[in-house]
């Protein structure tokens, strides 16, 4: 290379080592403002993760200033928020008054948040390991958009997640690990902020090498970026191959413990354990105390050089990668490798000793190049405005929208009368979808883990067949061997076969209900699972809701009428579960027409700005479908409840059933007509949109916003003021219990408290209390 080249690139080595300098000061300082200096009106800790922050910085200073593209997408490590948001900050996407306000209301987030951050959040992090694994399958969903020609070649981005070491420990990044291997994932790379150090402890030794063997067998290319540019010159010096092993055999307390004491304790012990060996004293003996400590703790993650070299030579092709960046928690910090230094905070004094050792002048804290020259401010500023991410282009798009299928349209696919399921209807819905040739057909995606066929998904696989970067021959069908399971698979396919881990579901129905904003183009995600199993994947389900991301998830089959297969698939308390989860709403229909009214409503809020996802709990037991004489019931159903037997007025009773007990429901209420002719019978929908909508209508009365009537308190405005309601469903009772708060009635739960077993029908009803006996004598109890 010509010397003019390597001085300019030293040039910008030392530009970028004193950006890198600012953003750690930058993050400590907002950090130090959060828990030192802004009035405290609780007295609670604010917290922040200062050590946390400083193993970061010069990763993320390699990334944002140099390595990134702005098409590449990033999760970044739950813990280095504030390094994050300082980065924001000098690219002018953050403002300081957020960053004043990190951690109160209105300001910067705690850990990052695509809907609650103002700054270019591409994916929320704070439960560890879920951001990581969210890179993977929005890798996967690129590749998706890509075979279709709507991401092109030259706009793919690398999905990127920085995490710590420990985060290694949650068992859904090697759940998402083998599901990238088997759909040949590209374009990833997870670099690890290797530490060393968990929340409590010192991470064990025998996991040095055990990781990236991990990731090799998987077919990544692992890079381990070990020592510095500084160390690998002091290792070519004579003595320095045994400072290099002695390096790389202390255990790890030991070179945390040492990094923490200093330059005169890294001395005595390597004058000690290498007294033997006269040329490496020597080495040690040419190093002043302080630039000692400096050259045993600036790691590979802490080299501009290194990490430059590295991301460089990852730009080359799409392999995934995974990078071990070994790094000093707290590094430059008072507590640096302390192994309490978790959250750790430094004292005025300390906090004050930095900025004078980073040259920032007192009074101007919040000034990211205080104390600079105008040379330098001018560097910087240019070198900021070169910086390939901070290019003035649009990174959260709005996609267009797509008309949806009316619900008269799906209506049609389940006519017919008989007896029919709820989850027969959903597969007949889909299956109708896969006959259309419209756009929204098309960016229809479904995914399962390993239930595809037992979810009544296999008749829309069947037709638009399984998607795969790389074409394969359906060896039963090339034989001439019958089989109901017609499964090309193809970049073309629809479908997306993942194993049988709900966390991957979730994950990937967040980076499929997430192609709008962070590609352009809008996907309808349709995933289904067994609702017993819905709890394995809550914290990621949580996740894709916490980001806005919009798909339809359905559950079947569910409850205690999943009969036979006994109480470990017998599903108690999902919905209370889709009650509580926020950016979900949850329905649970009893009839065919009732779930295709309700795919149309739920394919319209995928893409209303002010929509959400939904949760439909379904049932394999079919029912014999209701005759309707209007198209009343079709509000109702979206609604949440609607009279299936109108009560007459001042009704002195009502039953009121979710789901799949629809019949012994209405064998109660027939039962009743003779003695009680003025009884009602009201299906409830969604448990959760009545009584979200309920709350609304009490909050709005008390803030003044002016009396706002609810679906339900319409509902059982019919009934007189004192009669009883007996509710019935197929899972907790807590689900309609509150219906007795509305206008202060007497009630009656019915549902599972306990978990079931297996049987037929008639006998775990009859044992359950959920049969028309139990009705009638829960009614008979009320009416006493």
């Amino acid at each position: 290379m010509p010397d003019g080249s390597m001085t300019a690139k030293r040039q910008e080595i030392a530009l970028l080592r004193r950006i890198e300098e600012r953003i750690l000061w930058l993050a400590s300082w907002t950090i130090h403002n959060a828990n030192h200096l802004r009035e405290s009106r609780d007295g609670l800790k604010v917290g922040g993760h200062q050590a946390s922050c400083a193993s970061m910085t010069t990763l993320m200073t390699a990334l944002y200033m140099k390595a990134l593209r702005p098409q590449d997408r990033v999760a970044v490590k739950p813990h280095a928020s504030p390094v994050f948001h300082a980065i924001q900050h000098l690219f002018g996407r953050q403002s300081l008054d957020n960053l004043k306000r990190f951690r109160s209301l209105g300001g910067a987030q705690s850990y990052p948040s695509r809907t609650k951050d103002v700054d270019d959040v591409d994916f929320s992090t704070g439960s560890v390991g879920l951001g990581v694994a969210m890179t993977a399958f929005a890798s996967l969903a690129q590749d998706y958009l890509a075979a279709r020609g709507a991401v092109k070649p030259e706009s793919m981005g690398r999905m990127i997640s920085l995490l710590g070491d420990a985060e290694l420990d949650e068992g859904n990044i090697y759940e998402a690990l083998i599901e990238a291997c088997k759909h040949d994932v590209r374009n990833t790379w997870w670099i690890v902020d290797y530490n060393r150090q968990s929340l409590d402890a010192t991470t064990q030794d025998r996991m040095f090498t055990r990781y990236g063997e991990i990731f090799e067998a998987a077919g990544w290319t692992v890079e381990t970026l070990k020592w510095s540019r500084r160390q690998r010159d002091a290792f070519a010096k004579p003595g320095g191959e045994a400072l290099r092993s002695w390096i790389e055999t202390a255990p790890n307390d030991l070179y945390s413990a040492l990094t923490y004491q200093g330059g005169s304790a890294w001395r005595e012990r390597l004058n000690a354990d290498l007294a033997e060996d006269l040329a490496a004293l020597a080495l040690i003996a040419s190093y002043k105390d302080a630039d000692l400590g400096e050259l045993m703790t600036e790691l590979g993650g802490h080299c501009l050089e290194t990490l430059l070299e590295a991301f460089e030579r990852a730009s080359h092709d799409d392999a995934p990668r995974f990078f071990i960046a070994y790094t000093v928690k707290g590094l430059r910090l008072p507590f640096q490798g302390h192994k309490d230094n978790h959250a750790g905070l430094m004292t005025p004094t300390q906090i004050a000793e930095l900025r004078q050792r980073l040259g920032v002048v007192a009074g101007e804290e919040w000034d990211p190049l205080s104390g600079l020259s105008s040379a330098e401010r001018t560097a910087i500023k240019g070198l900021l405005a070169r910086a390939p991410f901070a290019a003035d282009v649009v990174r959260q798009h709005q996609a267009p929208s797509i008309a949806t299928p009316s619900a008269d349209e799906l209506l049609a696919a389940v006519a017919g009368g008989g007896e029919q399921s709820t989850q027969s209807a959903f597969g007949k819905v889909m299956f109708e979808i896969s006959r259309r040739s419209d756009e929204f057909s098309g960016r229809v995606v479904t995914t399962s883990p390993d239930v595809t066929v037992s979810t009544n998904l296999g008749g829309f696989v069947n037709r638009r067949g399984v998607f795969h970067r790389r074409a394969h021959d359906d060896v039963f069908k090339r034989r001439r061997i019958p089989s109901a399971q017609v499964w090309s698979m193809a970049e073309t396919g629809q479908h997306v076969e993942l194993g049988i881990a709900e966390n991957n579901l979730f994950i990937a129905l967040a980076a499929l209900g997430l192609t709008a904003p962070l590609f352009g183009e809008r996907l309808f995600p349709v995933g289904t699972l067994y609702d017993p199993f819905i709890a394995r994947g809550l914290d990621a389900l949580n996740y894709a809701c916490y980001q806005d991301a919009r798909f339809l998830l359905v559950a079947t089959p569910s409850g205690l009428t999943l009969a036979p297969e006994g109480g470990a698939h017998q599903s108690i308390n999902s919905p209370v579960i889709g009650m509580a989860q926020p950016g979900l709403d949850t329905y649970e229909p009893a009839f065919a027409d009732e779930t295709a009214v309700l795919m149309a409503r739920a394919f319209e809020r995928i893409q209303d700005p002010t929509g959400s996802s939904t949760y439909l709990r379904l049932s394999t037991r079919a029912l014999v479908q209701p005759e309707r004489t209007d198209d009343s019931w079709r509000k109702g159903t979206i609604d949440g409840a609607y009279w299936l037997r109108p009560p007459l007025p001042g009704a002195r009773l009502a039953l009121v059933f979710s789901g799949a007990l629809a019949p012994e429901a209405l064998a109660a209420f027939e039962a009743l007509k003779e003695d009680m002719p003025e009884a009602g019978l009201l299906a409830v929908t969604s448990a959760d949109v009545l009584h979200r909508d309920w709350t609304r209508s009490g909050r709005a009365r008390w803030s003044g916003e002016g009396a706002q009537g609810s679906t339900i308190e319409t509902l059982l405005s019919d009934l007189d003021r004192n009669a009883g309601l007996v509710t019935l469903t197929d899972g907790s009772p807590l689900a309609l219990s509150w219906l007795g708060s509305v206008r202060g009635q007497r009630l009656r739960a019915l549902g599972l408290e306990t978990f079931g077993q297996s049987g037929d029908l008639p006998d775990l009803y009859g044992k359950y209390r959920l049969d028309a006996d139990a009705v009638l004598d829960a009614c008979a109890d009320l009416l006493a």
